[in-house]
């Protein structure tokens, strides 16, 4: 009894001992938190929902404003350390904004992945959809890239980072693109439910 009750303390001592699961948030301006303070930016948002849920996680902001997927790819390895336990990718709207071809978002997109996955990182893809006014062909190949990577690779998506932020006012900033302190929460009460899942997926029950 008293070895049995010496495991068990000795597996609960490992397991506090494991710390919080260790995310990254790698990514643009909607990541940084264009012209929010740190606190209302996504990463930090979605760090503090997450403990409300009774989740010990720790979410690093990597997003740098005006990011592309190939600057995103630039700066993957000192962007997520070693350590990380998971990838919150959020790129490829600065490369639809600028009109780049969809085959070079989605090469750079894949690129991150694999090498997140040579080094046993898992990632959430966050997608993105393109703006109509891009015509329907660009449309249809950007906004393949994000469910067939995740098809690919078998990837937790969720499907369109700013779901309820695009086209309301309140919000969007006055630049109607980047979402306002009201528009991240938004964000990160829609993403929450998908976090879980793959907060799940890396270690049950932390």
């Amino acid at each position: 009894m008293i070895v049995l009750t010496a495991a068990a303390l000795g597996g609960a001592a490992v397991h506090a001992a494991e710390g919080p699961v260790k995310l990254v948030a790698l990514g643009d301006s909607l990541t940084a938190g264009y012209r929010l303070p740190a606190n209302a930016a996504f990463p930090a948002v979605l760090e503090r929902a997450l403990k409300a849920r009774g989740r010990s996680v720790e979410i690093a902001n990597a997003g740098v404003s005006g990011d592309t997927t190939t600057g995103g790819l630039d700066r993957l390895d000192w962007s997520v350390p070693d350590g990380t336990d998971g990838v919150i990718l959020e790129l490829g709207a600065n490369d639809m904004l600028r009109g780049t071809d969809p085959a070079v978002a989605r090469k750079a997109l894949e690129t991150i992945v694999v090498r997140l996955k040579e080094r046993g990182i898992p990632v959430l893809l966050a997608g993105m959809l393109a703006a109509p006014n891009l015509g329907a062909d660009y449309r249809a190949r950007f906004d393949a890239i994000y469910p067939e990577l995740a098809k690919a690779h078998g990837l937790v998506l969720y499907p369109f980072f700013l779901e309820g932020v695009t086209g309301h006012r309140a919000n969007t900033m006055e630049d109607g693109l980047h979402p306002t302190a009201q528009g991240v929460e938004t964000v990160v009460a829609g993403i929450l439910p998908t976090v879980e899942i793959f907060l799940d997926k890396l270690k049950p029950g932390r």
